[in-house]
């Protein structure tokens, strides 16, 4: 069985509708997180992690712009809004801090005339319940911790220009 991410909101490669779009910075959306479900999963999966992530961003370094992680085994999607508060995630998952310096979900916000940017949403299966980080551990700590527990990924992708 193949290992899939997908969602009802936007469809891979296509544009990310306004509602996902972040209100700061000037993008003028909703900033509400779009709906995901996964199937297929590698055998030995204890919890998932998933990242939203610009590689196109002008900082030398991308942006992240969401960070769930310990999602429980069981689950098999993240609700419309469920970045937003966090209280609409599953059972036991944790938000880590964004490049907006917070938790939660943050919106596409690209400059305006930029060009186009890719919203890699990124779904890992994990071998370990929880990950070993700092309730306020930065994305990239825990895109470390990620890369080392990993034993599958399945990945959608946004596009948004301003």
């Amino acid at each position: 069985m193949t290992f899939t991410l997908s969602s009802s909101s936007f469809s891979d490669q296509q544009t990310l509708p306004k509602a996902f779009v972040h209100s700061a910075m000037g993008a003028g959306g909703d900033n509400v997180s779009p709906d995901l479900s996964w199937s297929g999963a590698p055998a030995g999966t204890k919890s998932f992690a998933l990242t939203m992530y610009d590689p196109d961003a002008p900082t030398g370094s991308g942006w992240w712009h969401w960070v769930v992680y310990d999602i429980p085994a069981s689950a098999s999607g993240l609700t419309l809004g469920a970045g937003s508060g966090g209280s609409a995630l599953p059972a036991g998952a944790k938000q880590g801090r964004t490049d907006f310096g917070t938790p939660g979900y943050g919106g596409a916000a690209p400059p305006p005339g930029h060009g186009p940017h890719r919203y890699l949403f990124t779904l890992y299966a994990l071998n370990t319940e929880k990950l070993d980080v700092a309730p306020d551990a930065t994305a990239a700590m825990i895109g470390f911790m990620i890369h080392f527990a990993k034993l599958g990924e399945a990945k959608l992708t946004a596009i948004y220009q301003r």
